[in-house]
């Protein structure tokens, strides 16, 4: 299913990107070292639930997870790059710690993701491992617009991420969203320009880069749903919900400038 918003829906939109933003910045300052990934799951709950917001997660039952997945929030560890279930572990100085968080809000769903390390010790080739996932997600977006393809994003992504020196995995990558979390169209981390579907206004798209520092191969945790590097190598993951405009592309889930 592939939806097209209107204005008054994406004015809700805008609304359900803000408060994602928001709660993954909050959580974002309150984790140091020390901090347990259930406490992490407990705020995203509880901002939610002041919000009026429901979780897109907790009762989330796909085909490839052992569901249903019962968390608020995505809490993905080093080498967990995906899908990170909440469990008992207390971060560590130099943790490159992805957070993942989707959020209906007034019917309108808002998807985004960060990956951050935490305390005083940043090792230079997780630091630039983010960095390059960042750098991929301002490309896809900057590719969005009226009349250009899913493979014009897919493949300016994955043109950043392969200069970096990444290998790509294309089973999990970008999505349209809506009124539900996961919806067409797919839009894989690398790609060929010109193909694909047409982006049209009122189209929403949740774009996210994500990459294993030496393999393109996933391993699943015993939980059933977090996705590990099969290397046990570093990871890192970001994402944003943007909306195609008149205009081009708007991002629905940046942080408020402070």
């Amino acid at each position: 299913m592939i939806e097209i918003l209107n204005p008054r829906e994406l004015v809700r939109a805008k609304e359900a990107g803000a408060l994602v933003a928001n709660i993954l910045q909050t959580v974002k300052s309150r984790s140091a070292v020390g901090t347990n990934l259930l406490d992490i799951n407990q705020w995203t709950k509880a901002m939610i639930a002041e919000a009026g917001g429901v979780s897109c997660y907790v009762d989330y039952e796909p085909p490839f997870g052992r569901g249903p997945f019962g968390a608020y929030i995505c809490t993905s560890v080093n080498d967990a790059v995906l899908h990170g279930l909440p469990h008992d572990y207390s971060l560590a100085d130099g943790d490159l710690l992805s957070l993942d968080l989707a959020v209906s809000l007034r019917g309108i769903v808002a998807d985004s993701a960060i990956s951050f390390i935490v305390g005083e010790s940043k090792p230079a080739e997780s630091v630039a491992m983010i960095d390059a996932t960042e750098r991929a997600l301002t490309a896809g977006i900057a590719a969005a617009g009226p009349g250009a393809r899913i493979g014009d994003i897919s493949a300016a992504i994955g043109s950043v991420l392969s200069a970096a020196g990444y290998p790509i995995n294309t089973e999990f990558g970008g999505h349209g969203v809506g009124s539900t979390m996961h919806q067409d169209p797919h839009v894989a981390n690398t790609g060929r320009p010109g193909r694909g579907y047409v982006l049209r206004p009122g189209l929403l798209l949740a774009l996210e880069p994500w990459v294993m520092a030496d393999t393109a191969e996933l391993a699943v945790d015993a939980d059933g749903w977090t996705l590990r590097s099969a290397t046990g190598c570093r990871t890192a993951h970001s994402e944003h919900t943007i909306a195609i405009t008149d205009d081009g592309a708007e991002i629905l889930t940046l942080p408020e400038a402070t």
